[in-house]
């Protein structure tokens, strides 16, 4: 954390009275004292004129009091529950650290997660008040059931919907001139905020965070990831923008939509990285992938981006390409980390690109890395590579030299992600399904041994909100000798185990682990062999029926630009015959790994359902169904041929009525003359409709145009939606 400073001759409030250093609130009031008109939040606005604008602390502090002051006009106190629904931006901050000051509790829900779901949140929590913009607060006067707590309703903006208060008139309420202005005596283990988790495993959980677990939070990233007051952060997640707040950074918002990451523009990123001269960032893995692409390709050598000293990552397994990737265009001194963590504490570990990698991962020389990129693709040293491929090829190769953590994730072993960050305590239990009666030391798994990640440490949440059969099911409570406290472990619902040198290795989710009749197949383990493959943008190992008899399939992503197939350019789709070798090949590799042995089933799929947070976790369930339905297809496939007589009878029938029209021997039936007019509709009209849906879905399966246009005139919706 930053250490005590003078004020600096900030304007002084009421009395300038203590600052709470335990207290979250307390940190911003700090910074803002220090270095007033230091930039604090710099945001995307068009009414900038570079299209950013810049808050600075002693702006912001001044907008949070003005708040606070309003909150508690309002009746916002020590304890209120608040649902705080507000686009990413200044204003987010601001109602944050408000509520932070008065002591009331937040409540985040991600609005990704659908409407129905983030109700049921609601509802769970009780909110008193309500802070979002008019729609939502539409739709909590329509859900009368699920927000009848709420007795405190803030609409941002000037105007409210129904009775409340608008945040434009609490801004502008009167200063008392007390101490009843300054900050709440928050801090410690008081509650904070309550976050859920996206429940993409389950149903979502309301996380408590006190004070003294987000402020742990940001001692360890300050300690592992050299975080200080002088950095300019890029910020993909709200979260992360709070921390930098009570560093005293300058955040820059990134130009993205939340839940939309996987889409952000990597140029107009990389314009905000070198505009701001950004040192550090965060991101997830899919937003790091385009980024890293975008690098590849923008320019021969490292990209000009001297000032980014700091890349994290996490949210979501990151696969050693991308960690190639982007060690590739970077400059050498920026350090690139990828973290281990979950909703309920973070980080748990944090691992460095050079661990990954290995020491002898050197690549500065950008044409040597073009080569290798276009031999692996057959292609000649020096001609043209799609961005990314390069990465992939390279990953195969590291694996094959056996450098870093990455060639064991390659044969099968799981992710590395690290070591514990200090004041963090890791161990593996045996798997269970139900609650853990007890923990003591005898009941960790001795080094190699798959089992449960368990987590202990000041910032793991201890509780969730009202949710005691979740607490049950997660914490469990480990005693300690001659009157030590107790422990409070958070079970993380993941597989892992550590290796011979305190390294996690992460192995999958527990609940989404194949139970076959003869062994469990942990699914990061078994995917890591697959991901190797040049060809293979990510594959994902799914069960199909009842646990314990379960028949394990994997589902595989392809990379575009593969030059395998299809007339073999780049950009070309990977044809029938290519995806018949490479299925194949991945059977070869099944076979060589100890994790993925008797692994012969693989289906292709166009573009893998993903969380909507991250846009990285890929959703097993949703797969583990689609790839459930395939094989119904599969087997069903003599009716579908059977079904295709029917469209082919409806072109015969075509075909003779022409034939007898044209040769004026037409039987003059009005019936059959207006069944021909009917086939002629639904056979040329409705399959010719048809062709924009089965467009995608053909390309997928690796189908050209001109023979999805064909199949889908001949054989209408009984071809493509077979696919």
């Amino acid at each position: 954390m930053p250490q005590t400073r003078s004020t600096g001759g900030a304007a002084p409030t009421v009395d300038q009275p203590a600052i709470e250093t335990d207290s979250v609130a307390g940190w911003l009031e700090r910074n803002a004292r220090a270095f007033p008109d230091k930039p604090a939040v710099i945001h995307p606005d068009s009414r900038g004129s570079d299209g950013y604008r810049t808050i600075t602390y002693g702006e912001l502090q001044r907008t949070v009091e003005d708040l606070a002051r309003g909150f508690r006009s309002a009746g916002i106190t020590r304890g209120t529950r608040t649902v705080l629904m507000a686009p990413p931006g200044p204003e987010l901050f601001a109602l944050c650290f408000a509520l932070f000051r008065v002591g009331a509790v937040p409540v985040v829900v991600d609005p990704g997660m659908g409407v129905r779901r983030m109700l049921h949140c609601y509802r769970a929590v009780g909110a008193e008040a309500f802070i979002g913009p008019p729609l939502a607060q539409l739709v909590r006067v329509l859900g009368r059931r699920t927000f009848a707590a709420v007795r405190v309703p803030v609409t941002l903006g000037r105007r409210r919907l129904g009775r409340g208060h608008t945040l434009t008139a609490l801004r502008t309420a009167p200063a008392t001139g007390s101490r009843a202005d300054a900050a709440a005596p928050t801090g410690g283990d008081d509650l904070l905020m309550i976050g859920f988790t996206t429940g993409s495993t389950g149903p979502a959980k309301g996380v408590e965070y006190t004070h003294r677990m987000a402020l742990s939070i940001a001692r360890q990233i300050e300690e592992v990831h050299g975080r200080t007051r002088d950095d300019v952060s890029l910020v993909t997640l709200p979260f992360y923008g709070v921390l930098d707040l009570v560093y005293g950074s300058t955040l820059v918002l990134a130009p993205l939509a939340p839940a939309r990451v996987a889409q952000a523009d990597p140029a107009l990123l990389v314009d905000a990285l070198e505009r701001f001269r950004v040192t550090t960032m965060f991101a997830s893995p899919a937003l790091l992938r385009n980024l890293a692409g975008h690098l590849t390709g923008s320019a021969r050598g490292r990209h000009a981006l001297p000032d980014l000293r700091c890349v994290v990552s996490g949210g979501a397994p990151v696969p050693d390409t991308v960690v190639a990737a982007l060690r590739r265009v970077l400059d050498e001194k920026a350090k690139i980390h990828v973290t281990y963590g979950a909703t309920e504490v973070l980080p748990i570990t944090s691992i460095e690109a050079a661990e990954i990698l290995g020491d002898d991962y050197v690549r500065t020389d950008r044409e040597d890395a073009e080569a290798e990129g276009a031999e692996a693709q057959g292609a000649e040293p020096g001609s043209e590579v799609e961005a990314g491929s390069e990465a992939e090829a390279g990953s195969v190769a590291l694996a094959a030299s056996g450098a870093g953590t990455a060639a064991r994730s390659a044969a099968g072993e799981g992710t590395c992600v690290g070591r514990p960050v200090p004041g963090t305590r890791v161990t593996i239990v045996p798997v269970t399904d139900g609650p853990l009666a007890r923990l003591d030391s005898t009941t960790g798994l001795s080094a190699g041994r798959v089992g449960e990640i368990l987590v202990q440490g000041d910032s793991v949440s201890r509780r969730y909100h009202r949710a005691p059969q979740s607490d049950a099911a997660h914490k469990v409570t480990e005693e300690r000798p001659d009157g030590e406290d107790s422990r409070i472990w958070h079970r993380t619902g993941d597989l892992g185990h550590l290796d011979a040198e305190g390294r996690l290795w992460f192995c999958g989710r527990a609940v989404q682990r194949v139970r076959t009749g003869y062994r469990d197949l942990h699914t990061v383990r078994c995917e890591g062999v697959f991901n190797a493959h040049p060809l293979v943008r990510r594959a994902a190992l799914v069960g199909i029926g009842p646990a314990g008899a379960q028949r394990p399939v994997v589902c595989v992503e392809i990379e575009t630009g593969t030059g395998r197939g299809g007339g073999g350019g780049g950009g070309a789709a990977l044809d029938e015959s290519g995806w018949t070798e490479l299925v194949a090949e991945l059977r070869t590799m099944a076979e060589a790994h100890a994790a993925t042995t008797g692994l012969h089933e693989f289906l292709r799929h166009p573009g893998f359902p993903v969380d909507i947070r991250h846009n990285a976790k890929i959703g097993r369930e949703e797969l583990a169904r689609w790839a459930e339905r395939q094989q119904a297809r599969s087997a069903s496939s003599r009716t579908r041929r059977a079904a295709r007589i029917v469209p082919l009878a409806g072109w015969a029938y075509l075909a003779g009525g022409a034939v007898w029209a044209a040769t004026g021997s037409a039987p003059d039936v009005p019936v059959l003359r207006w069944l021909w007019w009917i086939d002629a509709f639904l056979s040329i009209g409705v399959h010719a409709a048809q062709i924009p849906l089965a467009l995608p879905r053909g390309r997928a399966a690796g189908h050209g145009t001109a023979a999805v246009v064909g199949r889908t005139m001949l054989y209408g919706a009984t071809w493509w939606r077979a696919l």
